[in-house]
């Protein structure tokens, strides 16, 4: 009896085991797909650029410098996060100069001007973890969304286009008011 327990105990540890390392590649292939969407994302923003930036140049060192560029704002260098690489692999897998790579990623920052969780180049998980995400600006002032008017909150949660509709509403019934 012992020996069927142990043996059980010892499949499901087994079990377990496989679940979690098929769990992490899961989540590196959606890691890399993310990477990969964010890269082509940028490469087509750049190239709709007046003056396209890798017209110049070698085409491993722009593709590398646009995953750097991702990758600095997400992360991607900083031990402590995952996924993980190293700015010497990401030069190695290209076959190119690291700071040739680092200098051409600054320039793709500055000329999208990307940040720290930007909204638009930002992995899931880096969206999802963004300090500032419930801050929204009133009058100058950082408020936390939910401290806002139930029908503020939803204006903010509708597209772009409604939300500056209803901004603009508010602004004519704030003018109104004060013309009373």
């Amino acid at each position: 009896m012992l020996q069927c327990r142990n043996a059980f105990a010892g499949q499901l540890r087994h079990k377990s085991g496989k679940e979690h390392l098929e769990r992490e590649r899961r989540e590196e292939r959606s890691n890399a797909n993310q990477y990969k969407q964010l890269s082509e994302k940028l490469g087509r923003k750049m190239a709709r650029k007046r003056e396209v930036p890798f017209v110049r140049g070698k085409l491993e060192i722009w593709a590398a410098a646009v995953i750097y560029a991702i990758g600095q704002i997400n992360f991607l260098f900083d031990k402590s996060f995952q996924p993980y690489a190293s700015t010497d692999d990401l030069a190695k897998y290209f076959g190119v100069s690291k700071s040739t790579v680092g200098q051409k990623a600054q320039k793709i920052r500055e000329l999208f001007k990307l940040e720290y969780f930007d909204e638009e180049f930002s992995t899931r998980k880096m969206r999802d973890s963004n300090p500032f995400a419930n801050l929204v600006m009133v009058n100058g002032i950082p408020m936390d969304k939910s401290m806002l008017p139930p029908e503020i909150q939803e204006a903010l949660r509708a597209p772009r286009v409604k939300r500056l509709e209803f901004v603009e509403r508010v602004e004519e019934e704030a003018y109104d008011e004060s013309a009373d």
